[in-house]
């Protein structure tokens, strides 16, 4: 490849993959086709159990639709573009196209955080007021979180793509990563980027900052409820019920935690780690939560083997 440096606007970037793995791109593709094919059909057959089991029809299991979603359209936004990288070779993408592919692995990001929230929310007012969760966990009530999730991404991630626009020029055109990136984006800009740097940081910090603190405090607040019940078995029951979505969000942010560390202060990480634990944060949870659910949720279970294999419904008892 020529020179990787020029002074005038760009109309499309080079994507590198995984420097210093390249001679194993065509191997590294092959988890990631394996990942991304299981996403897919896992939060496939859980939407269409849920759908299909007028049982199921209930906030928690709405909430797990979205996220279903929200995890399909998130892989999609990355892995059909980084196995094109790792084997067709097909390294360049538009200048355009970058900033949308940025622009919606963040924002639904967002909305995978925000969608915990609520599940969280759900089993916080499930075990801890549960005479007033049909009044407050309505139909209406879950769509209206649900759209919020989604209003607040939109938003939050809205002035990125146009904070990156507004950046005179580039001196590279190389982006030293599998897919675009915020922050791999404008390290490749000459002028000045500290407000797109500020903006970053403070969109990253705003959002696990705050869902991370509704998170814990929900969770205390369950763990007290719950260690005051006199019955074991009642216990065992209550904190069984949220077991599922523990394992989500130790999935969802522990990568995440570690790929917005690196970038910014882990300066002597090797930038194929970075790359690595920033691909996992992407395919992996969304691979793993419908595993998580399917497997630890009994309702799930059971309906998945009667509905996909026995072809009959399963009594719970």
């Amino acid at each position: 490849m020529a020179d990787n440096a020029t002074h005038h606007y760009i109309s499309s970037f080079f994507l590198n993959g995984i420097p210093g793995l390249q001679d194993f791109h065509c191997w590294i593709g092959i988890p990631v086709c394996l990942l991304f094919s299981l996403t897919m059909l896992g939060n496939s057959i859980i939407i269409i159990t849920i759908k299909l089991e007028p049982s199921l029809h209930q906030p928690m299991y709405f909430f797990l639709c979205m996220l279903a979603m929200n995890d399909m359209a998130l892989a999609s936004s990355t892995a059909p573009k980084m196995l094109g990288i790792f084997w067709l070779d097909a390294h360049w993408i538009d200048f355009d196209i970058c900033l949308a592919q940025l622009y919606f692995i963040h924002t639904f990001c967002i909305i995978e955080s925000a969608l915990l929230v609520a599940m969280v929310f759900d089993r916080y007012v499930a075990i801890c007021i549960p005479l007033h969760y049909t009044t407050l966990l309505t139909t209406t009530m879950v769509i209206k979180m649900g759209l919020a999730s989604v209003v607040r991404a939109i938003f939050m991630v809205l002035p990125g793509p146009f904070l990156i626009r507004r950046l005179p020029y580039y001196t590279k055109y190389v982006i030293n990563h599998a897919y675009c990136e915020h922050m791999a984006v404008v390290k490749l800009d000459s002028a000045n980027t500290h407000i797109n740097r500020t903006y970053g940081i403070s969109v990253a910090l705003s959002v696990m900052a705050l869902d991370l603190r509704l998170i814990a405090t929900s969770y205390l607040k369950i763990f007290q409820v719950v260690f005051r019940l006199s019955s074991q078995h009642a216990r065992s029951k209550s904190l069984g019920t949220c077991a599922a979505h523990v394992c989500t969000i130790l999935v969802s942010y522990t990568p995440a935690l570690f790929s917005f560390l690196t970038h910014r202060i882990g300066k002597k990480v090797p930038p194929s780690v970075h790359i690595i634990f920033a691909s996992l944060y992407l395919l992996v949870p969304p691979t793993v939560n419908p595993l998580v659910y399917g497997v630890m949720t009994k309702q799930i279970r059971y309906r998945m083997i009667g509905l996909f294999f026995l072809n009959k419904k399963i009594s719970e008892s």
